[in-house]
């Protein structure tokens, strides 16, 4: 069978049984675990548990493959206990007569849920019908093509895997690193405004943006920082008029701190490079005194101890910000100079090891992504 050359149904591929309606009324704290969508995502790892009588169908053993097909949308390799299977849920049984390597299947589906999640119901509440659900069409191959393409795709995840891992452990580092410095006999606590020449926000008026082809200036904002960077790939523009009106008041230059007040708040990112660009109200930005290794500081900003002091300085509701005079006041462990810049240095190290393993995974992504586009997209 060459490659594209037939799809089928999904009905035709394999039966999906949805699971049992259990009310909370059902729950318990001892018997099964309820497998329910937020137990798939991550986003609540907690278990309820059922200790009735139940219909063996809705069992649920390690190595099954499930599909949440409301609220959330998405394909899982349950690895872990037996469980009994909630609503809203597929449990995928292979009883067709047709053979399907399970890995293929696990990846084609990935591949073609993100194709549908585009055209479903539900602005917010993402959901697909069986009757639409079971028309979706299915590339299929001989089993032993399926099992060399499941070969392939298993060995660039792992790739992946490992190397996000691996990414994990040089951030882990980087703030093992912060905390033995920030430790050190000759530290003193100072508050920001003691370090800064200024602490200072961007303009508080919304500005009417512009294209890039118009001659326009980049204009941060709070979206622009996060994890730590500045993404200057997204940014929007606004006039040179305008620009030269906010560059009179507040010049970014390199090595200033960008922190942000609402949004990603109390996120700061150095600025990397020499570029012209203003900022909006979300942003404040933080000139060090000479003294001061931009480095060190950005990651006494980012760490947890500050972070909890900004947390308890938010103000307002629906969303909160941080206002400049406790910016001000917020507190940073500081080791002598000498200190600071040994720790930029082993930074600097380890950004570039960070940097070598994201282009990495970056690469292996491009790959993966072309190799499914060529066997499901066809």
């Amino acid at each position: 069978m060459r490659i594209g050359h037939k799809k089928i149904l999904l009905k035709e591929v394999a039966t999906f049984l949805n699971g049992y309606a259990f009310k909370p009324s059902d729950w318990s704290k001892e018997g099964l675990p309820i497998i329910r969508i937020q137990n798939l995502t991550g986003t609540n790892r907690d278990f309820n548990y059922y200790n009735g009588n139940y219909n063996k169908k809705y069992l649920i053993e390690n190595g099954d493959i499930l599909i949440s097909w409301s609220a959330s949308l998405g394909i899982f390799l349950w690895e872990n206990m037996t469980g009994i299977l909630n609503q809203h849920i597929f449990k995928v049984i292979f009883d067709k007569n047709i053979e399907i390597d399970k890995i293929y299947f696990l990846h084609c589906m990935k591949f073609l849920i993100k194709k549908i999640e585009k055209n479903i119901h539900g602005s917010t509440m993402k959901h697909i019908t069986r009757p639409e659900f079971e028309k979706i069409k299915f590339p299929i191959y001989e089993i032993d093509i399926q099992r060399k393409i499941s070969k392939k795709l298993i060995f660039i995840t792992k790739i992946i895997e490992n190397n996000k891992k691996l990414l994990n452990k040089m951030e882990e580092l980087s703030k093992s690193l912060f905390t033995k410095y920030s430790k050190n006999k000759k530290v003193v606590n100072l508050e920001l405004e003691e370090i800064c020449e200024f602490i200072k926000d961007g303009t508080h008026q919304t500005p009417t943006y512009v294209n890039t082809n118009e001659n326009g200036y980049k204009f941060l904002s709070s979206k622009d920082v996060s994890k730590g960077i500045i993404n200057w790939d997204n940014t929007k523009y606004i006039s040179e008029e305008l620009h030269k009106e906010l560059y009179k008041k507040i010049a970014p230059k390199k090595n200033d701190i960008l922190l942000a007040k609402n949004g990603t708040t109390g996120i700061a990112a150095l600025v990397d490079k020499e570029e012209i660009f203003d900022i909006y109200v979300s942003l404040a930005i933080l000139r060090l005194k000479k003294e001061y290794n931009p480095k060190y500081i950005l990651e006494g900003i980012n760490s947890i101890e500050t972070n909890q002091q900004f947390k308890k300085s938010l103000k307002g509701i629906g969303v909160p910000n941080l206002h400049l005079k406790e910016i001000k006041k917020v507190k940073i462990p500081i080791p002598p100079i000498e200190l600071q810049n040994k720790f930029a240095e082993r930074v600097e190290k380890i950004e570039k090891l960070k940097f070598e393993i994201e282009k990495s995974i970056e690469e292996a992504q491009k790959l993966y992504n072309s190799l499914i586009s060529k066997y499901f997209d066809n």
